[in-house]
């Protein structure tokens, strides 16, 4: 299918030279539904943008393109995509739906319910329009105007056992716990393999606190799809609600098995631990939770809790100010804290602390008299934080950390460096100069890239013993050469020596400037990498990530792109390159300005769409950033689809 696949891709490209332009256009909306048929979004694209570009008008590349993008997660760019094949052809039904489906993603449920509404005037003969505003009903808490919808696909087929398990989840949020009932009864008839079933009868049981019942149900959950995690994670509640911890420890460990991300697994494993005294497993646990969820004030809370019991006063005493730090109204770790400090004799702390937290006693409950439904959890002091929490708590959220599932970092800058011969250079559109400059330095292995060499060290090894040689000679070339090679071996020193006796020798090369900028940005990052390596990244719960704290001076490299700007504000690469130093410096909003300067100048340099969308997503403008992101996607940096599908989940 891979090898079809490929041999369509090549077929479409080679067609659209051809004077038959509409069956062109046929075929590359055909071989683009392959694509699609076999969920090969990214190629689905980069065909359609082939399409796009020889027709601006095709209604059915634009619904295909946005199809593909909610495919990959690309919701504002589905969204866009969907209502530009709507402004071409007003009664696209499929392009309703969808964009209807994309809305309701983003939470946009009035206009998405006006979505299907349009799709439904359209083919009332459809369920699937009825189906999807059922669900975006149910999201809205509109569970009336849900069942309506729901009632309607059972008017085309009772044997949709999901749409049975949407009516009980209506049902139940509507107080009706029997008609609730009923509707997942039908589910489990109508499919008595579906997991899904058994395990929203079984949750029902479960808060009816019928726990025999409901651990049936989990089991028989689990029997049909035993990597599904939430009845898995919530059978451990039922096993717990019946004292039965060691099994419950057992299901904890399989959950946090089949996902080490899932954080409340640790975090209830730590609680029954602590349950059973046994401190140095529920401590190890809590470490986890923090590992994963740093900003998690339960987590500290109850840490210090288990480091009081072991006499590990000064640790449970910064836990405790931990929690505080991040939620200073939390009365009851001024409390705890209090408690330690007298363990430890520090009675004028203790005092403090309990002042402090009989204050913000006081605060809570004149605040709750004159406002009922004011609660802070962390302020009421009846709360207790060692209860075991549920698969759909935010703590059990998935977290990615900094080298799991890929780091999401700042694409590199441009520069020349060493490749094979036969590599195609990854910028994308021309520059005259920059060709006139690689016809100088007259050598296939030097190539213009943003990528690390591909050649292997021996190849590498061999190439800077050469260019040792040459740089022996007269004139510039020889050791911009050796100066690339010796940048290519991290030999930073004599790199920049190279390459400023080559801009001594042509001072007015703007090119020469801009690698040796990034000789002297490669040299401090290695510098910094010795104590810490992480840069501008995304972190777990999708917001942009720190700049280091310790921040290194890029005013050199910053100088001689400023020079190279100087002698060819033409080239969009001299503006992305320094955008990039100023990203790394921390100085977001110059490093916005240059980007939107090299795309001014390159609309098709997707390494600047992407850039600027994570520096957008840094100084919180998340709704341009995923713009930035999407148009980076769309170009061919698959890369984007990996950030907005994350962002799109939190």
């Amino acid at each position: 299918m891979k090898r079809l696949l490929t041999i369509l891709a090549t077929l479409v490209i080679l067609c659209v030279g051809t004077t038959n332009a509409q069956y062109n256009q046929r075929y590359i909306s055909w071989a683009s539904r392959n694509f699609l048929a076999a969920d090969n979004y990214k190629d689905a694209i980069e065909i359609l943008n082939i399409l796009l570009r020889a027709n601006k008008n095709s209604h059915e590349a634009y619904y295909l393109r946005g199809y593909a993008k909610l495919g990959l997660g690309d919701l504002l760019g589905a969204e866009a995509d969907l209502t530009e094949a709507l402004r071409l052809n007003p009664v696209y039904t499929e392009a309703y739906h969808y964009r209807g489906i994309v809305r309701s993603e983003l939470g946009n449920y009035e206009d998405a319910v006006a979505d299907f509404a349009a799709a439904i005037d359209l083919r009332p003969d459809l369920p699937n329009s009825y189906y999807s505003r059922g669900v975006t009903h149910l999201r809205n808490k509109n569970y009336v105007k849900s069942l309506v919808d729901f009632d309607a696909i059972l008017r085309f087929t009772d044997k949709d056992a999901q749409t049975h398990i949407n009516r009980g989840v209506a049902f139940l949020n509507l107080a009706d716990t029997l008609e609730a009932h009923k509707c997942f009864d039908k589910a489990i008839h109508t499919n008595r393999e579906y997991t899904e079933g058994y395990n929203q009868k079984a949750m029902l049981l479960m808060a009816e606190g019928r726990n025999e019942e409901a651990l049936e149900n989990f089991n028989l959950a689990i029997k049909y799809d035993s990597t599904y995690l939430q009845p898995l994670f919530n059978r451990t509640i039922v096993y717990c609600n019946l004292e039965r911890y060691e099994e419950a420890l057992e299901d904890y460990k399989r959950v946090v098995s089949l996902n080490e991300y899932v954080v409340g697994g640790y975090y209830n494993m730590a609680i029954v631990y602590a349950i059973r005294g046994e401190w140095d497993e529920a401590l190890e646990n809590y470490n986890k939770v923090i590992y994963h969820a740093p900003d998690n004030v339960k987590g500290y809370f109850n840490r210090a809790g288990v480091y009081a019991e072991l006499g590990r006063y000064a640790e449970a005493l910064g836990d405790y100010s931990k929690a505080i730090e991040l939620y200073p109204d939390f009365a009851n770790a001024y409390l705890s804290r209090a408690l330690v400090k007298d363990r430890i004799h520090d009675l004028a702390g203790a005092s403090h602390d309990r002042a402090i937290a009989a204050r913000k006693i006081e605060e809570y409950e004149a605040r709750l008299e004159e406002n009922p439904d004011e609660l802070s959890i962390y302020a009421d002091t009846s709360r207790h934080f060692n209860q075991l929490v549920s698969f759909e708590s935010k703590l059990a959220e998935r977290r990615l950390h900094e080298g799991q599932e890929g780091e999401i970092t700042l694409r590199p800058m441009f520069r020349f460096t060493l490749s094979a011969p036969t590599t195609v250079s990854s910028h994308r559109y021309y520059v005259e100069r920059l060709d006139r400059f690689k016809e100088d330095v007259a050598d296939t292995n030097i190539v213009f890239s943003c990528s690390d060499t591909s050649l292997t060290e021996e190849e590498v090894a061999a190439l800077n013993a050469a260019y040792e040689k040459e740089a022996l000679g007269d004139g510039w070339q020889p050791l911009f050469k050796h100066g690339i090679s010796q940048l290519c071996v991290r030999q930073y020193t004599s790199a920049l020596g190279l390459l400023s006796d080559a801009i001594a020798l042509l001072p007015d090369n703007p090119f020469l400037y801009l690698n040796r900028a990034v000789a002297r940005a490669e040299m401090i990052d290695f510098i910094s990498s010795i104590n810490r390596s992480d840069r501008i990244s995304i972190d777990s719960e999708m917001k942009p990530g720190h700049v280091v704290e310790r921040r290194y001076d890029y005013g050199d490299a910053v100088a001689d792109l400023n020079r190279a700007i100087e002698l060819a504000p033409e080239v969009a690469y001299l503006y992305y390159n320094r955008a990039n130093l100023h990203a790394l410096s921390g100085d977001m909003p110059a490093a916005y300005d240059d980007y939107t300067r090299a795309i001014e100048l390159a609309p098709e340099l997707a390494e600047a769409w992407f850039n600027r969308g994570l520096v957008q997503l840094y100084m919180k403008d998340t709704r341009k950033g995923c713009i930035d992101l999407s148009k980076a996607g769309e170009l061919g940096i698959k890369e984007a689809y990996t950030v907005l599908k994350r962002y799109n989940k939190n």
